[in-house]
């Protein structure tokens, strides 16, 4: 039987919902601002998922973020990580770069990163390293790789679930699943020299780890490319995100949003420095990419100026963060990157 959904395509809309009684889609929809989510966006999506949460004939949520199977960054990431399927193409793109721009892997990242192999969670924050789809099926950042050509088929199978069963869902999407090769040249292939360098206790120390490996001889394009972003990337964003995935090792992801909220907040108050607004004129606006950090050295971030964005805010005019109170168990979520 062939289902029917039906769209409100009103430009007003950066959201899309359509579905069946049972399996819902939401489909972001600001093409033109490649889908970067704003406060709009985020409550229409916390307002659909509360009412599918309350619905107990609701089994399945398919989020589409981004472009199909396209470019996962920022905010989409944090969408898509904490799906319980996430799934990826042959044409996905994974990246957090944030601390190019004076900012820091938020949405939730100290949890899904550092629960990656080893350490390549450090890796991947702090050097804003992209990954494609099929390393990301390697590392665990996906859960199912599928080509590209059967994404189409794979959706209309699962729009025609009726069950939350885990289980079956699962056994449904590895009909269409593939396993393919990470190639041989990608860093995740390199995990023993990634856990030996980015397990160390500060961001200096893991420059210096790495620089080591080439000196003795270590012929890793990866190394060279890690090394030139975190020396162009803001030294205090390095030393806040290494901190914070430290935390978020052992926290759990209501405590690591709680902590990713404070330190927004701080970044957002320019209560140490701006380098947030700065390394967004030189990266998004002016383009120049010649941004004046503060301080400008690794050498000279303080304990002291670290430590203050993981402080609560205080003034009134600023809201803590209020996660919602589950009544329900969370209906499962599928995810096309």
């Amino acid at each position: 039987m062939a289902l029917s959904f039906k769209f409100d395509t009103q430009p007003i809309n950066q959201v899309l919902f359509g579905g069946n009684s049972s399996v819902k889609l939401v489909i972001l929809n600001r093409p033109h601002k490649l889908n970067v989510l704003n406060f709009e966006m985020v409550s229409q999506i916390l307002k659909n998922l509360r009412m599918y949460e309350d619905d107990s004939s609701v089994k399945l949520v398919i989020l589409k973020v981004s472009v199909i199977n396209g470019v996962v960054m920022g905010g989409g990431a944090g969408l898509s990580m904490n799906t319980t399927f996430r799934i990826v193409t042959e044409k996905a793109v994974f990246a957090m770069p944030e601390a190019e721009i004076g900012y820091f892997p938020d949405v939730g990242a100290s949890y899904f990163l550092s629960r990656l192999p080893g350490y390549f969670g450090e890796y991947l924050g702090l050097t804003g390293a992209s990954l494609d789809g099929i390393e990301m099926a390697a590392c665990g950042l996906a859960t199912h790789f599928v080509h590209s050509t059967k994404l189409n088929a794979l959706e209309n199978a699962l729009q025609a679930i009726t069950s939350s069963n885990v289980s079956t869902i699962a056994a449904l999407i590895e009909t269409f699943t593939e396993k393919p090769t990470v190639k041989t040249d990608s860093p995740f292939k390199r995990l023993e020299i990634i856990n030996k360098c980015f397990s160390k206790g500060t961001v200096e120390d893991i420059i210096q780890s790495l620089e080591n490996e080439l000196e003795n001889g270590a012929e890793e394009k990866w190394i060279t490319n890690a090394l030139s972003s975190m020396h162009f990337s803001c030294p205090m964003s390095l030393k806040i995100f290494l901190k914070s995935i430290r935390k978020g090792r052992i926290q759990n992801i209501e405590e690591c949003l709680y902590r990713d909220y404070n330190i927004a907040c701080h970044l957002n108050r320019r209560t140490v420095s701006s380098n947030f607004y700065e390394g967004s004129r030189a990266k998004l606006f002016d383009k120049d990419n010649k941004p004046k950090w503060e301080p400008s050295k690794l050498e000279l971030v303080s304990e002291k100026m670290v430590d203050q964005h993981f402080t609560n805010i205080t003034d009134d005019t600023w809201e803590p963060l209020q996660l919602p109170l589950r009544s329900h168990s969370p209906i499962i979520t599928a995810c096309r990157l």
